[in-house]
């Protein structure tokens, strides 16, 4: 599911208006059987036809996660993307992983990951390039 943007004439002009996303990452939590399970619980409690719901959950729980949204306003995105298409980067997730999966969203830049693994802006750079030549709505955050 993707954000959908609307054109409507107003006096003359043309406006863009684009669905509300909603979105959170869960960081290290939930194993993939507890991810399905929260997916379950909240689809009845966030369906709206005018929102997005996103949860970037761990590069675990993507595809049970993916499963248990289907047919719901839940869209499933990653907490992380590596900027190299693939090569001896030992945990890491490509971008071409993350799009066959069927992931549109990533987030990019989190402060977490910067205290963390000392990511900097440069590195940030490279992966908010690489995301948007895939096409992915990248979600990144101001650190």
């Amino acid at each position: 599911m993707q954000a959908k943007a609307y054109i409507f004439k107003k006096e003359g002009h043309f406006k863009m208006a684009r669905k509300k996303i909603i979105a959170g990452n869960w960081k290290m939590n939930k194993t993939p059987s507890e991810a399905v399970a929260l997916v379950n619980e909240l689809k009845p409690l966030v369906a709206n036809e005018d929102v997005d719901v996103v949860f970037c959950v761990p590069a675990i729980d993507i595809i049970p996660a993916m499963e248990a949204a289907k047919g719901s306003n839940i869209c499933i995105g990653a907490e992380n993307m590596y900027f190299e298409e693939s090569g001896a980067y030992t945990g890491e997730i490509s971008p071409a992983m993350l799009t066959d999966a069927g992931v549109k969203y990533v987030v990019l830049g989190h402060s977490e990951r910067r205290e963390y693994f000392a990511e900097t802006d440069e590195t940030v750079n490279k992966k908010v390039l690489k995301a948007v030549s895939y096409t992915h709505l990248t979600l990144p955050t101001i650190a």
